[in-house]
């Protein structure tokens, strides 16, 4: 089986127009296996399927714009999906919405009022952010113009205005909405609605990651596609004892003691405290160590003061390593692969998430998930059997200490999480699920078992917090 990455790190920064991988113009710098090496992963028939959907699709351009090249789980299908596509014989293209701190900070902002965070949506916020992605279209048009795309694909409220600009007739623009939000949320919070709204409506469709996303009154077509891994890439393939033990030794990690790992951004939303004030108190019962290790995002100016936070509360803690991992993508993929492995349990206890891509990680590697019942973590994870939910740190310390007490448990649910991962999240699938999208737009061709969702996810009831 090749290797995922074959020829280049990915150090350099996207070109100054924002491409990040293009065939056209030679900008290939990471790649994925060939696509019959995932035949003993998914089957022969998925991969025939999907094979027969990208003849459907000869010629089709593709565009996929998101905020950032690093970080966070949208850039970390890209990396993934883009390649596999040009593998296909489709082909994609990728680029990154080049803005300023200040268009970061009002992004960000964007994404916490999207999520319940009380505030306001200012003016000037909304200046900032109209005069970004004019100045983005701008940059982009020339070569928006020479491409022709057929179909676009926007990722998250970054690049959402981009339609706007740049749509041509003839063109599809879809926008894929990965993010944490009610209805409910919008509908409190006019002026938030009216901006998210009239950017939308200059879309043909919208892509959410579960049904219970789904904003009903927005006059778009409405799809339904969870995010997926990648499980031969650096971040999901077997990794030899030996890799794991360097990877360990660099960050002076004693593999001794049971090891609790929690990896991700450094977010407000990650619920990185309760995982620490758990640990502290699991620690009291059975011998472990608490990992928390992530890097940092372009598009997250929060990030750097949460992790200096954590190391500040954590110093005189020496079962605790608050870790920033390597920048380079590569060796960032497989530093995260490693720790996960090493883990005996990983925590993520979020108290907001669109999907959650590092529990599907740790599921994938036969690891016990302890997470909260919230955003579309429960499409993956059901209590008792592929994870664990919890409401509280007590609750969290006590399954803790069970697991640990308890590795047979442990290892039953680790089981039963990968294969669920294998049965649902992996790349091949969810990638054909997005070939039947454009397939429906560019030859109107619609699905025989699909109406508006590729697989029968169900729809949680709605939270109120």
């Amino acid at each position: 089986m090749s290797q995922h990455i074959e020829e280049h790190e990915i150090t350099q920064a996207p070109l100054d127009d924002g491409t990040v991988y293009s065939t056209r113009k030679g900008v290939t710098p990471f790649h994925v296996s060939p696509v019959e090496d995932y035949i003993p992963i998914v089957g022969e028939q998925k991969i025939e399927k999907l094979e027969e959907l990208a003849r459907k699709l000869k010629g089709v351009k593709l565009m996929e714009v998101n905020s950032t090249a690093v970080g966070g789980g949208v850039a970390e299908m890209l990396y993934s999906q883009v390649p596999f596509l040009n593998e296909l014989g489709i082909e994609d293209y990728w680029k990154i919405v080049h803005g300023s701190p200040a268009f970061y900070e009002v992004t960000k902002n964007l994404h916490n009022l999207l999520q319940g965070k009380k505030g306001i949506l200012t003016p000037d916020m909304v200046d900032i952010y109209y005069h970004t992605l004019e100045e983005t279209a701008n940059i982009y048009a020339e070569d928006h113009c020479r491409y022709k795309p057929d179909v676009e694909i926007m990722h998250d409220p970054q690049p959402l205005g981009l339609a706007r600009y740049l749509k041509q007739p003839g063109e599809k623009w879809l926008w894929r909405f990965h993010i944490d939000v009610e209805e409910e949320t919008l509908e409190e919070k006019p002026a938030l609605w009216e901006f998210i709204t009239f950017w939308a409506t200059f879309y043909d469709a919208v892509i959410f990651s579960g049904a219970h996303y789904v904003i009903g009154r927005w006059p778009l077509q409405k799809y339904i596609i969870p995010p997926f891994i990648d499980p031969l890439s650096n971040k999901n393939k077997e990794m030899d004892a030996a890799d794991i033990s360097r990877v360990l030794q660099k960050y002076k990690i004693d593999p001794g003691v049971p090891i609790l790992a929690q990896l991700g951004r450094f977010d407000p939303w990650k619920g990185i405290d309760t995982s620490i004030n758990a640990y502290r108190l699991a620690r009291k019962e059975e011998p472990c160590q608490l990992i928390v290790a992530g890097n940092m995002a372009a598009d997250d100016p929060q990030g750097g003061e949460i992790f200096n936070r954590l190391c500040e509360d954590t110093r005189d803690d020496p079962g605790i390593l608050i870790l920033r991992l390597s920048d380079d993508v590569e060796e960032n993929a497989l530093e995260v692969n490693a720790l996960q492995r090493a883990a005996r349990i990983v925590l993520q206890p979020s108290t907001r998430e669109g999907f959650g891509l590092v529990i599907t990680e740790a599921m994938w590697k036969n690891k016990p998930v302890i997470t909260r019942k919230v955003g579309a973590i429960p499409l993956q994870v059901r209590n008792g059997e592929t994870g664990f939910f919890i409401n509280s740190t007590k609750k969290a310390a006590g399954r803790i200490v069970t697991l640990l007490r308890n590795p047979e448990m442990a290892d039953e649910v680790g089981r039963k999480a990968h294969d669920y991962v294998r049965d649902h999240f992996l790349m091949p699938d969810r990638v054909a699920d997005y070939l039947r999208v454009v397939n429906y737009f560019v030859n109107g061709e619609v699905d025989v078992d699909s109406i508006t969702s590729y697989h029968p996810w169900y729809k949680l009831e709605k939270r109120r917090t």
